[in-house]
């Protein structure tokens, strides 16, 4: 992803005595003064130092951001394992790899306060963080890392995690899927397009599997229920995606990843859905129409 300025010190003048028709003098001309300032209502010249002019310069400049350190992470002890991995020379693009530390830094926040909430106990099993980021595309336009992993702090299984951090190397910032589609318009025909793609995977999925047509009927509406709440049309819904390109680094499609419990339960595991610039283009802003094929 600082100099601190300090405050200059003003020397006192010598406090000697005055004389008392010197003192009765002054405080004439200064009450004389003040009567034709309210007389004359001049307003103030610009040549009149302000206070904030002639005040002692105290405000300090924001605290500098901590370095980056992106090591990976191996620790083993009877209360924690702790595994994360970073890809190698993510550090060429700071403002990409201070993302993936900040994220790093919150997970493994949560699993320390879960451990604190503990106290002086010792948990049944240790406590567990496993994070992995990867490097899945490089090109001048775009630089995407997955970040998949898990983190336990309890319970019958771990808390997935799954993130997806798309870089933009030459406006140096992060693309998001509310910059990208702005619109409402634009996230229902994405939404529309996800749900029938989610729907239909997981009919054939079914209807593979010997079950009472009652049953199957059942999986289908709950399955549908899910896909519907997981996939309404709000950018927030869409946050995690991954752009797939072709041989000119242009984007083809964007591939929409969604986590265990936002569009099916855990045992479904972490999904994927395609959706085709063709479909995308027409609702992409103007600022980004360029990363895409057309035709």
């Amino acid at each position: 992803m600082y100099k601190h300025e300090q405050g200059i010190q003003m020397k006192n003048g010598n406090n000697r005595p005055l004389h008392a028709s010197v003192l009765a003098g002054a405080m004439g001309m200064l009450l004389l003064a003040g009567c034709q300032r309210g007389d004359d209502a001049a307003p103030a010249t610009d040549s009149a130092p302000s206070a904030d002019a002639t005040a002692p310069a105290t405000a300090e400049a924001p605290a500098a951001e901590a370095p980056l350190d992106l090591r990976d992470v191996i620790e083993n002890n009877e209360r924690e394992v702790v595994g994360i991995s970073y890809p190698a020379g993510i550090d060429h693009y700071p403002g990409l790899a201070r993302a993936l530390q900040d994220y790093a830094t919150s997970a493994r926040s949560d699993l320390q306060q879960a451990l604190d909430g503990l106290g002086n106990d010792k948990p049944t099993m240790p406590y567990e963080l496993s994070l992995s980021f990867e490097k899945v595309l490089e090109t001048p336009q775009l630089v995407v890392v997955s970040a998949d992993g898990s983190r336990y702090t309890g319970g019958a299984h771990g808390e997935p995690l799954v993130a997806r951090f798309v870089w933009l190397p030459q406006q140096q910032q992060m693309l998001s899927a509310d910059k990208l589609v702005a619109d409402s318009k634009g996230w229902k025909a994405v939404s529309d397009f996800v749900a029938d793609q989610l729907r239909e995977r997981v009919a054939t999925r079914l209807s593979g599997e010997d079950m009472a047509p009652a049953e199957l009927q059942e999986s289908l509406r709950n399955a549908s229920r899910m896909i519907a709440e997981g996939t309404g049309p709000q950018a927030d819904n869409f946050s995690q995606f991954q752009p797939l390109t072709d041989d000119k680094g242009q984007i083809t499609a964007l591939r929409f990843v969604f986590p265990p419990y936002q569009v099916g339960p855990y045992s479904d595991g972490t999904q994927t859905a395609d959706v085709p610039a063709a479909v995308l283009l027409p609702h992409v802003a103007k600022d980004y129409v360029e990363l895409f094929a057309r035709g």
